[in-house]
């Protein structure tokens, strides 16, 4: 009997742990039976915690890198505003309002200004699809070590998506190493009190 009551306290606290890392998205967007809305529901999830989380780390820590092989904070943040420029303007067939390298970008403020910037541009690319064009083709072109791939439009997005989420991943050990809450711990953390 002990045993089976040390393992449901076990799993409870286990599932609350998940619970507080997971995505406050919901499920019954998230899992639409509609592409595009999956699509967008996912995508707005990931844009808030990017937001929020280059927003509470402190201008000083920008500069952190937690070894000197990796990327900087900055540089982090700058690669997820450069890769949404570029991912979001391959779906949509829009050119790319962006004209700097923000990996090279070291102040907060214009991060914060330019990681907002791509996000509203993805926000668009993301509100213009839709399930009857999802599956419109296009194109990435060749980059780095990838060639040139034939693809369709929703498939660029969602890949967008992961890309964030991959790098919302590192954001979130740079942020507790230096001490601070991730935002979607901390907003789970709160609808649990």
């Amino acid at each position: 009997m002990r045993r089976v009551v040390a393992f449901l306290i076990g799993l409870q606290a286990v599932s609350a742990v998940a619970a507080a890392q997971t995505s406050d998205g919901g499920f019954d967007k998230a899992l639409s039976t509609s592409l595009a809305s999956t699509a967008k529901a996912m995508h707005a999830t990931i844009r808030r915690d990017l937001a929020e989380a280059a927003a509470a780390m402190p201008a000083e820590d920008y500069a952190f890198k937690p070894t000197p092989e990796v990327r900087s904070f900055a540089e982090l943040v700058g690669h997820v505003v450069n890769a949404n420029f570029f991912f979001c303007s391959q779906a949509s067939g829009e050119r790319s309002p962006a004209t700097t390298n923000f990996e090279r970008v070291t102040d907060k403020a214009t991060m914060l200004k330019g990681l907002n910037d791509a996000l509203v541009f993805c926000d668009a690319a993301f509100e213009g699809t839709t399930d009857a064009n999802f599956s419109q083709p296009a194109s990435m072109p060749a980059l780095g070590p990838m060639k040139a791939t034939p693809t369709v439009r929703g498939a660029i997005l969602m890949f967008s998506t992961t890309h964030n989420n991959e790098h919302y991943g590192n954001i979130v050990v740079y942020l507790r190493l230096k001490g601070h809450v991730p935002p979607s711990t901390a907003r789970a953390q709160q609808s649990q009190k």
